[in-house]
């Protein structure tokens, strides 16, 4: 169980990243020319890799993720707000909130965590 606990918020980022980065691919259908399409594709990558960057961080301490994902949900709820409907800041804020939680949660019981048995 203790290392379920530790393995939720890392495994959930992975898919959330892998989530957002769907998005990413509507540049294939605006039929730009190759190299317009790869910068665009780069650019619309740039939230995942913030992601990955924190989950990076956040893999070894916990503190960061529990900080920084709230505070990107937060960040996105601001920018967000108005021109999407609420169900749609739901899905993309959620779990970073969730996930923040979660890294709180294994950065608070660390020491019972890590222990053998």
């Amino acid at each position: 169980m203790k290392r379920i606990i530790i393995w939720i918020p890392r495994v959930l980022t992975l898919l959330f990243a892998a989530f957002i980065s769907v998005f990413a691919f509507d540049v294939f259908g605006e039929h730009y020319g190759f190299w317009k399409t790869i910068l665009a594709l780069l650019l619309h990558l740039i939230p995942t890799g913030i992601i990955l960057i924190v989950l990076a961080a956040s893999w070894w301490w916990e503190w960061v993720g529990a900080i920084v994902f709230p505070a990107l949900g937060a960040l996105y709820l601001v920018l967000a707000w108005g021109r999407f409907l609420p169900s749609v800041c739901l899905v993309m804020a959620g779990p970073l909130f969730l996930v923040g939680g979660l890294f709180l949660l294994s950065w608070l019981f660390r020491n019972q965590l890590r222990t053998k048995g």
